[in-house]
């Protein structure tokens, strides 16, 4: 059975521009390889952390919205504990609520972007 899921990890701010891309090209590669229908992805960019995490302070947080089958997820995970670039991570499953919830933030944002600026 095919359930909505997001995915939110941190990875270590020593990384490049260029190396953090390519951390979230091999997380959505691995989840389009598996199957999975990427939603929608957020690069929320560099944000400190409530506390020292492997002597870091800052990290780049990133989220993934995504369709799967449940069995993708353990590998998902797998693969995240493997990667020494990544800090935290935390995979959900949304409900009903949550998928509209996002949805609904989602248009609130984007025609607020489409809004003519007023001068």
């Amino acid at each position: 059975m095919v359930n909505r899921y997001e995915t939110v990890f941190i990875v270590t701010p020593v990384l490049s521009e260029d190396q953090m891309k390519e951390t979230v090209k091999k997380y959505t590669d691995f989840l389009t390889e598996r199957g999975a229908e990427i939603v929608y992805t957020n690069n929320w960019g560099m944000r400190k952390l409530a506390y020292p995490i492997k002597k870091k302070s800052s990290g780049f947080y990133y989220l993934i919205e995504f369709k799967a089958d449940g069995s993708v997820i353990a590998d998902l995970e797998v693969a995240y504990k493997r990667d020494e670039r990544l800090l935290r991570f935390l995979t959900v499953s949304l409900d009903k609520h949550a998928i509209a919830y996002n949805e609904k933030k989602r248009a609130a944002r984007q025609t607020v972007a489409e809004a003519p600026v007023q001068e």
